[in-house]
């Protein structure tokens, strides 16, 4: 049990970590709470500074969700002990102590974590619920969770592990709530369609 707090409270701090805006404070010379949604992650480094420093930070990103995995397999915990260890830096950066509790929306984090569990395959799992929105709609967030419906889709009808599906499911719940002031936004299909529509209707 020790061992599992130990590896849960390392997840939280690596996660907790504001690594995002610091690059934007120290790197970018920007506060990237400025930017964008405001959201003090890797996105935003993006916008205020380019796609080479915005790379970077997302892969910062997804090693803080990756290294407390990787340690933790390797002191041996394995199964439902691991699914604490699995969300605390999913939950560090969404709460982001260090940054009065203005959290993050911890995709990279998640990104990270489930390398841990599934590998690289996280990856195309996520893109087949996340690239439909993402080329229809102007919404991030539903993307974001259209993703993570995917990756809960593959933990019951593929993986079929009972902790895999646990995790998963809470996962899920901790994105709908990084999320949860841009869910209420409306569903906005982008203009390739719209003008379809309006060529048909013509």
């Amino acid at each position: 049990m020790s061992t599992i707090i130990a590896y849960t409270i390392f997840g939280y701090l690596c996660g907790a970590i504001p690594f995002a805006y610091l690059i934007g404070r120290f790197v970018v010379k920007r506060d990237i709470r400025q930017v964008g949604d405001g959201n003090p992650g890797g996105a935003n480094v993006w916008i205020a500074g380019g796609w080479k420093i915005g790379l970077a930070t997302a892969s910062i990103e997804l090693l803080k969700g990756y290294i407390p995995i990787y340690f933790a397999l390797r002191a041996g915990l394995s199964d439902w002990p691991l699914v604490p260890v699995l969300l605390s830096p999913i939950l560090g950066h969404g709460t982001q102590p260090f940054l009065n509790f203005r959290g993050g929306k911890a995709l990279g984090t998640t990104g990270g974590a489930w390398i841990g569990v599934i590998g690289l395959l996280v990856f195309p799992i996520f893109a087949v619920g996340a690239v439909p929105l993402v080329i229809t709609q102007k919404e991030n967030a539903y993307a974001s969770i259209a993703g993570m419906v995917a990756l809960l889709g593959y933990a019951v009808f593929f993986n079929r592990t009972d902790w895999v599906i646990a995790f998963a499911f809470l996962n899920t719940l901790l994105i709908l709530w990084t999320h949860r002031k841009n869910l209420g936004a409306p569903f906005v299909l982008r203009e390739w369609i719209t003008s379809r529509f309006m060529r048909r209707n013509a």
